[in-house]
């Protein structure tokens, strides 16, 4: 049986590697015809070119972007509204036209904390996937934006409390809060260790984020163990926008 395809919506360029480049590079290696929309930063600077990259290198095709402004980097996309301010329904609509293109199995974004620092831009692109994934299957919303398709999975890319000590370590030091979910809440562990060198170079191309010591700078400074350590595994939590009867479609864990 072949693997589900995969659309993931996520923030930043740089996100898609660090929460489920493991798993897009499973699923593309499988077979699975995988894709990732980006909510934030414009099709013409250099971060977008990153993107490019790293989804090169993950097998997840060219970049679908939003084009709004990151909340804390105006610049990113000169002209247009910060992603926190563009109106809901305009954003929900995008997400939505994506998903009836592409038609996924699986969708995958943030967690409703955002990820383990809770940036607002994690938070504000869960619930907006999480509209549109239930929006997309309905032909009466977004009319203009393609024929109906219901995936039947989101996936929400988390932290288990027991990914604290991991981390721990590593985040104490910024100061950055760590917002983890209780493990039995966790539905789906991915080891990702046989793609974590592909995972690894795609996390490495946003070399903006690098050389600006954020994630990717972190994990640039650290050794090939610590780096297995920390993104080996990739959590999730499903979250079914359909009744218990739609297919029983799952990431490959």
């Amino acid at each position: 049986m072949p693997a589900p395809s995969l659309l993931a919506v996520f923030a930043h360029p740089d996100d898609e590697s660090l929460f489920s480049g493991g798993t897009l590079a499973r699923h593309a290696t499988s077979g699975a015809r995988t894709a990732v929309v980006t909510a934030t930063w414009a099709p013409t600077t250099p971060r977008a070119a990153e993107l490019a990259e790293a989804l090169r290198l993950l097998g997840a095709g060219a970049p679908r972007m939003l084009g709004y402004a990151d909340s804390r980097v105006p610049q990113s996309a000169p002209g247009s509204a910060r992603f926190l301010d563009a109106p809901l329904d305009e954003a929900v609509g995008q997400v939505v036209a994506h998903i009836r293109e592409f038609r996924p199995e699986i969708v995958v974004t943030h967690d409703a904390y955002g990820g383990l620092t809770g940036h607002e831009d994690h938070v504000h692109t869960h619930r907006v996937t999480l509209i549109a994934v239930h929006a997309a299957g309905l032909e009466r919303l977004y009319p203009g934006a393609g024929e109906p398709w219901q995936p039947s999975a989101l996936y929400l890319a988390t932290h288990p409390h027991s990914a604290t000590a991991a981390w721990g370590g590593h985040l104490a030091p910024t100061g950055k809060a760590m917002l983890t979910v209780p493990d039995e809440t966790v539905t789906a562990t991915v080891d990702v260790r046989p793609w974590l060198e592909r995972k690894v170079a795609a996390v490495l191309v946003h070399r903006t984020e690098v050389e600006r010591g954020a994630a990717p700078g972190l994990i640039a400074g650290l050794s090939a163990a610590e780096r297995e350590l920390l993104l080996s595994t990739e959590w999730y939590i499903r979250h079914d926008p359909v009744s218990a009867v739609a297919a029983q479609t799952g990431l490959v864990v």
